[in-house]
């Protein structure tokens, strides 16, 4: 999965980006769907094989980790992704993780049976910590990932703002991690929630490039889906301002299929293999054309 190509265009007059044909739109959206990677749950195991059909060999799966799921049906997850000859990427949420000892074990496991060499540390949905982990800084300070060899990393980005933290904790966050990366050779991306406006992560990918931040920005995207089903799990993920853009659109009365150009959520949320139904999050940072101009400033 690769992050934002090119670089930015200059603004016009308005301080927008120049506008794009609706062919090299849909020449960008076909890379897009070419390219990127998908998000499954350990109960689409079974859905794997179909997606042989869609996704090519070597693609990024994204393996969640539920709150009530336990780190064996992670690893199993992963390891069916690699047999079907996709990479796996697991979810580690950290404030899960009740010692040092689970983590060493769990990346051993990833490392030597599913050939993992990417993760996305993320805190989790949890208030507090069961272990020593309470943020993802912690973790990949405990040097467990680097000792077995894995140096590419994504954790989260927040260009819509987090609902427990502030802006300035989450810059500084930002900065620590990626301080942190730069001085221990980690290959660091920042892998976004859905949203539904490009204007916020515009914004973010914008401060990020003027403050010299060269990392990859990857933006989180679902496939087609109902309204009411958009709204749900949105909500249920903490989708950010951006939620009031579904609101804003003709179908939101009506209970209909939004369209391709703003769906984006779960369509069939545990059915990866599904083909009319892409799994989960697309993710890549071209996901959205205005998105794809942004790319590296």
């Amino acid at each position: 999965m690769s992050g934002l190509e090119g670089r930015a265009p200059e603004p016009g007059a308005a301080g927008k980006a120049p506008e794009r044909s609706a062919a090299v739109e849909q020449q960008e959206v076909a890379a897009l769907a070419r390219a990127a990677s998908v998000e499954m749950t350990w109960r689409d195991v079974d859905q794997l094989e179909s997606c042989r059909a869609s996704l090519p060999p070597g693609a990024a799966v994204f393996a969640s980790h539920l709150p009530r799921q336990t780190w064996q049906q992670t690893l199993e997850t992963c390891v069916a992704i690699r047999d079907r000859g996709f990479e796996p990427v697991p979810h580690v949420p950290v404030r899960l993780l009740p010692d040092v000892a689970t983590f060493e074990h769990l990346i051993a496991d990833l490392v030597a049976r599913a050939h993992v060499s990417r993760v996305l540390l993320i805190a989790g949905d949890s208030p507090e910590s069961i272990g020593p982990f309470s943020a993802t800084l912690d973790a990949l300070r405990s040097g467990v990932l680097a000792a077995h060899g894995i140096r590419r990393i994504f954790v989260a980005g927040h260009p819509e703002g987090h609902p427990r933290l502030t802006d300035a904790d989450l810059r500084r966050a930002e900065r620590d991690k990626l301080a942190f990366a730069a001085a221990n050779g980690l290959e660091l991306s920042f892998l976004t929630q859905f949203f539904f406006d490009a204007a916020p992560f515009l914004a973010w990918a914008r401060m990020l490039r003027a403050q010299g931040v060269d990392a990859r920005l990857v933006a989180g995207l679902a496939g087609p889906a109902r309204l009411t089903t958009l709204f749900k799990y949105a909500v249920r993920c903490g989708v950010g301002p951006s939620i009031r853009a579904l609101g804003a659109r003709p179908e939101a009365h009506g209970g209909t299929r939004s369209g391709a150009d703003h769906s984006r959520n779960r369509p069939r949320p545990r059915r990866a293999g599904r083909r009319r139904h892409s799994p989960v999050f697309v993710r890549r940072a071209r996901a959205h054309v205005r998105v794809a101009a942004c790319a590296r400033g």
